[in-house]
């Protein structure tokens, strides 16, 4: 079995997902947004909008260093367009079935976005409320830095080395990595999928959770 393929059948404390292109995708609505904010801003879109996943959005706006933006009130203004904004947000693939097959307590959502566009587009998207979420409010620092993993594992009160994360986004990934988390990449959400060496999986049809009598649980193949 190869290095990647290892987080297959491995015994782990708890699992932890990104949101946005990992359990649902809401590619759509986002850059729909970031395009028309990146153009009153004469920020040019193409290249703009690729760096915007994964990120919270007043690092994406203070990243730009525009003179003479308010990061923090532009930062507002997106999460109130997103919120009123989630036409064609749907689950990733059997993604809803598959968090309400974990057990409670063993599974949390890690997600760059406030706690309200959070809940809008989960519940969009059909998406269950874990009982632990870390989101945009919980850290001083977005990812890649690994603070909003190691506060979801903290609140599961498990190590987040003995997490399996869930990411789809170049910044997450970083961040999982950060964190010395194993990690499995969703591939199915992006035109250009990344290339990574980490495990991937397309959709969560092709595979379910088993707990065990220990109180673990493992990601297996079907």
């Amino acid at each position: 079995m190869s290095a990647n393929e290892s987080v297959f059948n491995t015994p782990y404390r708890a699992f932890l997902f990104d949101m946005d292109g990992t359990v649902l995708n809401s590619i759509a609505a986002a850059e729909r947004i970031w395009a028309a904010w990146a153009t009153r801003h004469g920020v040019d879109v193409a290249s703009f909008l690729p760096t915007i996943h994964g990120a919270r959005a007043i690092d994406t706006i203070n990243r730009l260093a525009l003179p003479g933006v308010d990061a923090e009130a532009e930062a507002a203004f997106i999460t109130e367009a997103e919120i009123e904004d989630v036409e064609g947000i749907v689950q990733v693939s059997a993604a809803a079935g598959f968090l309400k097959s974990l057990p409670t307590h063993q599974w949390a959502i890690v997600t760059s976005a406030p706690k309200a566009l959070a809940l809008r587009r989960m519940a969009a998207a059909g998406i269950p409320e874990p009982s632990v979420m870390v989101t945009a409010e919980d850290v001083s620092a977005g990812k890649p830095d690994p603070a909003g993993y190691r506060l979801a594992a903290q609140r599961l009160g498990v190590e987040v080395t003995q997490c399996l994360i869930f990411e789809d986004a170049t910044v997450g990934i970083l961040a999982a990595e950060a964190a010395g988390a194993d990690l499995v990449v969703m591939t199915s959400t992006h035109v250009h999928p990344i290339e990574t060496l980490h495990a991937t999986l397309a959709s969560y049809d092709s595979v379910e959770a088993r707990a065990d009598a220990d109180g673990l649980i493992r990601l297996k193949k079907i």
